[in-house]
This record gives structure tokens, sequence and C-alpha cells, in this order.
């Protein structure tokens, strides 16, 4: 993505008469349930509040209906208009947000919640993606349905010894080498295939949140979830520069605590709902797994170093992951 020409030109060309004469798209993936799709069900509390109060019109685009990560991206850069991206589409304009995804980072909502809203690594990244987009914005991060949990179709994973020689579905090349390092094997999968890899035996086992494994019927093809918080599952919704610009104070303001209002609703029915599958699951066919204080000690031993790892070979600033370790008060760590 050519960052500079993009974010320079649309920058140039929008105006802020322009920004508020017509309605402003909120662009992001997943069905229009708020049921089933916390972003939508951000989406829609935002948009609620921002019209209740001020004079602002949001549009909602659901289903990817503006285009995949990387056009929607360049559209809310090149447009007065809103985005909730993916990591697939923030990481190309910021990689250094990957540490975020480290797995076993968090040890439950709480902390995660407190690491975006307070700790000094997330504004770094904040300030590294206005500073190489002429001024847009992250302006929320926005829950996604929980942590991930590991699924396995015939034997239940307790500690890492049991991922040996296992083959597991992977969304990325991190996905893989945290794989690899607890003996597994990793093979890319698109989420349509998930659901046939499992059924036939291609692959073994694979990681979403709750939420996922429902939607995929994948209690279907697996007999096992381990709640090992592996990573925390999120999005971040994104705001053009010239359009946050050109808010008069009072609107700002509205935008900004609906952001906050519709983000505090979202998590708490994250956090709601993420109790009613894990139950839905046991009810389901699934065995739940709880790790011990120690099994998740010895995931974190070895799923960290080898993710901090894949993150130097994408040739990360050791500041951003130093600064995130040390929020969570976790530096000692990094000398593992």
């Amino acid at each position: 993505m050519k960052l500079t020409a993009i974010a320079t030109a649309a920058l140039l060309a929008t105006t802020a008469v322009a920004a508020q004469a017509e309605a402003i798209k909120l662009g992001y993936n997943g069905a229009p349930d708020e049921k089933k799709n916390s972003v939508h069900y951000f989406a829609v509390n935002f948009e609620r509040i921002v019209e209740e109060k001020t004079d602002l019109e949001i549009d909602l685009f659901p289903n990817s209906q503006l285009g995949s990560e990387q056009e929607r991206m360049e559209n809310t850069l090149a447009s007065p208009s809103l985005n909730i991206a993916s990591f697939a589409g923030l990481s190309p304009v910021v990689p250094e947000s990957f540490v975020s995804n480290t797995p076993f980072m968090f040890s439950g909502p709480e902390e995660a919640r407190a690491f975006f809203d307070e700790g000094n690594y997330w504004k770094m990244v904040e300030e590294a993606f206005s500073d190489r987009t002429g001024g847009s914005q992250i302006l929320a991060v926005v829950e996604d349905g929980g942590f991930l949990a590991f699924t396995s179709t015939d034997k239940p994973i307790y500690s890492p010894a049991d991922f040996e020689g296992l083959k597991f579905r992977a969304m990325d090349p991190s996905q893989v080498a945290l794989y690899e390092a607890m003996g597994a094997s990793g093979t890319p999968v698109p989420w349509t295939e998930v659901y046939s890899a499992l059924q036939t035996g291609v692959v073994e086992g694979q990681m979403n949140p709750p939420l996922y494994i429902i939607l995929g019927s994948l209690n279907e093809v697996q007999s096992y979830m381990t709640m090992a918080n592996v990573q925390y599952s999120m999005q971040f919704l994104v705001g053009n520069g010239a359009w946050i610009d050109s808010l008069s104070d009072a609107d700002r303001a509205v935008v900004e605590a609906a952001i906050v209002e519709a983000n505090d609703k979202t998590r708490k029915k994250v956090q709601e709902t993420v109790d009613g599958r894990v139950e839905w699951l046991k009810n389901n066919g699934v065995e739940v797994i709880y790790p011990t204080d120690e099994q998740l000690a010895a995931f974190q031993e070895i799923g960290q170093p080898s993710f901090i790892d894949w993150l130097g070979n994408q040739k990360i600033e050791p500041s951003f992951i130093e600064a995130a370790f040390a929020d969570l008060g976790k530096s000692e760590l990094l000398n593992k």
C-alpha cells in the first residue's frame, strides 16, 4: 500500500464542507446481526448515539460491502469515512500492531482492556498510524469475541506437550510459528474450508473464539476446547483524518463519547456472550478444558518466545515490544 501517496492525495482532496455534507460510511466485516457479530453491535450503538445527539449521519456497511480489508483501509485514508479493520487491514500500515497479538499475553479481559486503554505501547501504535497516514486515527479497539481457544479432534490439549505430532489449521505465518514451537505443524486453511479440513483429517485442530467455533459449526467436528487465553480477539475503528478535523468541537465530543459508550456496551456484551457460548458448546458435544496456572505458564514459556522471534523476522522495532511488556509489568519475560 502506497500510504504516503494515498494519504497526501486524500487529505488535500477532502474538505471540511464535503466531509459534513453527506453521510459518513462505516464499513466492516461480518453479518448485520447484533447477536452474532459484536462488531456490528458496536457499529449500531455508535450510529444510534451519534445520530441522536448531532446532525451527523452514519451509514453502516457490514459484510465487507465496501471491499476487502486493504480496499476499505485505502478508502478510509482517501475519503471522509470510518472503517473497522482487523489485523489484515491495520498491519500493512502499522505492523507494530502485531505485538498486541502475542500469544498468552493477557491473563484476562480486564488486563487486555487496560493494556489498550492506558498503555504506552498502544499510544505508540496510534501515533505511528497517524504519522504514516497524514492524520487519520485509530479511534477504538473493538472486541470481537473474547479469547481464542484451541480446539482438537481426538486428543485433548492440556499442555504444550499435547501438541506433539498434531496438524493444526493456521490463519497466518505467526500461527504456523506458534504451532511449530509446540511440536505441531501449522497448515494455512481458509475459513470457508476449515470445517471440511477438520472433518476429513487434513488438520486436527484450530484456534478461534467460541463465537467462531459456533458460527462454523466446528463443535460437530471437534471434541475438545482448551481455554488457554491464546490471543485476545479484537478489531480496530479507524477514522479519516480530514473528516475528524472537520468536526465542530461539539460534534467531535459527541463522536468521542459515542465511541466510549458503544465500546463499553460491546465489552459487556462480549463477556456475557462468551460465557453463554462456552456453555452452549459444553451442551453440544465439546469437552471444555481449563488449564491450571502451571499449564498456562508452560504455554506462555514456549509460545511467547517463538512469536517474539517471528516479530523480529518482520523487522518490528524492538521499542514497541519492550513498551508492550513494560505496560504489562512483564519485561522480565523478554530476557528468557
